[in-house]
């Protein structure tokens, strides 16, 4: 697992923050921003995007994910290697489990996971979590 400098999650932290500017949270008025190093040094940014039926909502993490599909090279998409996420309180605000496990197929278990305290493997916020390779 790779260390990261401060400043890269300094720099994490404000594009995850930067993006919760632009959640759209009506329902809830809990704007969410999240930001993620990729393996060929792009950053990857989302944002919570609400909908009134409220179980559709969009988390900042599945906007995260389709900004590194979309804007990844052809053939390859990037591997997550280190990602923050900001709500509207101070610090760090970790992902729900299903988000877990949304991280989880497109950074495994050593994708380093900003929170209060510092960053810890993805692993340690999802045991025995899966993914394609265990997959049949």
């Amino acid at each position: 697992m790779p260390e990261l400098d401060e400043r890269v999650w300094d720099q994490l932290r404000q594009a995850a923050r930067a993006a919760r500017e632009l959640a759209y949270a009506p329902y809830s008025h809990h704007p969410v921003g999240a930001a993620a190093l990729v393996d060929d040094g792009r950053i990857v940014t989302g944002s919570n995007v609400e909908n009134a039926s409220i179980g559709v909502t969009l988390c900042a993490e599945c906007s995260l994910l389709g900004d590194l599909v979309r804007t990844g090279a052809p053939g390859h998409r990037g591997r997550l290697i280190a990602f923050a996420c900001v709500g509207p309180n101070p610090g760090a605000l970790l992902p729900c489990g299903r988000c877990r496990q949304l991280l989880f197929e497109h950074g495994g278990a050593d994708l380093l996971v900003d929170r209060d305290g510092g960053p810890v493997p993805l692993s340690f916020l999802l045991p025995d979590g899966f993914g394609p390779d265990q997959l049949p």
